[in-house]
């Protein structure tokens, strides 16, 4: 049976310390089944694995995960569910009341979610709490446009279009943000009146089988979702099933390609959000005070382990050392350490590989002859036993070498001079990606004008605050069609035209 301790609601606040949070996350929870096609099931492997805290290894719980077999079964489910069953048929309207349902069941336990993410892949809690209203605002974008959505139109020549479902999708995400990336996904989909078998990284295991409640509890018919951790060899397999029509999903660039490779050849329809490695330029006259705030967000939000972090800074030399210096001043102040902490920045990365990953970059940095103005590739003292990492800026860049060029997954970054603002945008757009950037100035109509020369497919000026109801995804090697919006629902559907 479904077995799992219920951590406590909170609320993030000036009186809650460490230990009130530990509190919380220190019952061990244990997922010993599946949420196969809104059903708990047990998996194929009775085999549990064990879910550890990156912070210092302490043991979380345990969690079923998924094998080809318990793939078949949720694809022969949603298989079922759309060929035959109430979802795909019901009215736009219907389908919204029951995300709207279960979007509102998820919000009332967006504190424990938060809590639970944090303490599994090592995101710090203020990131994770930020992360609770965000997903009510993307959502709200999503039912908008599935609201004002042309689901069935008559053109001048009297013919129809219609806007239909692709029918079961396979959305495939990452670790870094698991219900952000699940539910960009499973959200415009669902309101489609697709099917989804939702399949996720073994790390968050724990708080990604949870989200099968909320379904529960929304109404969503049988057969409609699933939900699955599993390793990568199990993710091939979904992508590959013959009863999947669509593959949405996010991760690095390497991983997309071969997905890209199998939908192609089976001519699947597919939607990537891949790597970034953006740029963001500080023009001449930018305020450097708003600057360093901004960054601190932009370059390390969530550890630095977020596709569209700033890491390429580019500098005018005519400031270029006061730039350096502010910095600087901005790394060194970035508090290390427990993520349950509500004074931590930066958590430790997710894992030992990954940990390992970042501080090899940073010696890379140093041997192709970048300069290391703080940071560096040792364990931060005193957190040898969880996977952390200095966060570490480099100045004297030349973009073409590896640190400017290629994706860190991690607090590293690299500041870059240019001579003017051609020779900026040349540097910022000499990169195989393209996902984010920024444009740093006090002069905002200039800025619009910098912004859009950036091959880029999301600017943001003076870190104005992400939107959810225009389109996200990358050019280049950052990926293949969009989300949020109207743009990201379309993704979800057929166009059939009817001559009357």
């Amino acid at each position: 049976m479904l077995f799992y301790i219920t951590m406590a609601p909170f609320c993030l606040s000036a009186t809650l310390t460490r230990q009130n949070i530990r509190e919380i996350v220190r019952p061990m929870i244990t997922y010993d089944k599946l949420y196969l096609g809104g059903r708990w099931i047990a998996p194929a492997n009775p085999e549990l694995l064990e879910i550890r805290s990156p912070h210092d290894r302490r043991l979380l719980g345990l969690a079923a995960q998924g094998t080809p077999a318990d793939i078949d079964l949720a694809v022969s489910a949603a298989r079922e569910a759309f060929d035959h069953g109430p979802w795909p048929r019901m009215t736009p309207e219907a389908r919204q009341e029951v995300v709207a349902r279960f979007t509102k069941l998820r919000g009332e336990r967006a504190d424990d979610a938060a809590a639970l993410i944090s303490a599994e892949n090592g995101a710090p809690l203020w990131f994770t709490k930020w992360g609770a209203p965000a997903l009510d605002r993307q959502a709200e974008a999503y039912l908008d446009a599935a609201k004002n959505f042309g689901w069935e139109e008559t053109l001048p020549s009297k013919a129809v279009v219609r806007r239909e479902p692709i029918g079961v999708v396979a959305a495939v995400i990452p670790w870094n943000s698991p219900y952000m990336a699940a539910t960009v996904k499973m959200i415009p989909a669902l309101l489609a009146g697709c099917t989804v078998v939702l399949k996720a990284s073994p790390e968050n295991s724990l708080s990604i089988l949870r989200l099968g409640e909320s379904f529960t509890e929304a109404g969503f018919p049988e057969g409609v979702v699933s939900i699955i951790p599993a390793d990568r060899e199990t993710s091939e397999h979904l992508v590959a099933h013959p009863g999947v029509d669509k593959i949405a999903f996010t991760g690095s660039t390497a991983a997309g390609r071969r997905i890209a490779a199998i939908a192609g050849e089976q001519l699947k329809r597919v939607s990537l959000e891949l790597g970034g490695k953006s740029a963001s330029i500080i023009l001449e006259d930018a305020d450097l005070a708003a600057v360093t705030e901004g960054l601190k967000f932009a370059s390390f939000a969530n550890n630095a382990e977020n596709c569209q972090a700033h890491t390429r800074i580019l500098a005018p030399r005519s400031r270029y050392d006061e730039i350096v210096d502010a910095l600087k001043t901005l790394v060194e102040s970035l508090k290390v350490g427990d993520p349950a902490d509500p004074e931590t920045f930066i958590g430790p990365m997710i894992r030992a590989d990954q940990q390992q990953r970042v501080q090899n970059y940073i010696r890379l940095g140093l041997d192709e002859g970048a300069r290391l103005v703080t940071g560096g590739p040792e364990t931060p003292e005193g957190l040898e036993g969880g996977f952390y990492v200095k966060p570490t800026l480099f100045a004297d860049v030349d973009n073409k070498m590896r640190i400017a060029q290629e994706e860190i997954f991690g607090p590293v970054l690299v500041v870059i001079p240019y001579e003017d603002e051609d020779e900026a945008v040349r540097i910022a757009n000499d990169s195989p990606y393209g996902l984010g950037g920024g444009v740093w100035t006090t002069d905002a109509g200039h800025g619009m004008e910098i912004a859009r020369r950036m091959a880029t497919g999301g600017v943001r000026i003076n870190a104005a605050p992400p939107v959810f109801d225009g389109p996200f995804g990358g050019y280049k090697n950052s990926g293949i069609g969009r989300e949020n919006g109207t743009v990201g629902l379309t993704e979800y559907v057929e166009h059939k035209t009817i001559a009357v």
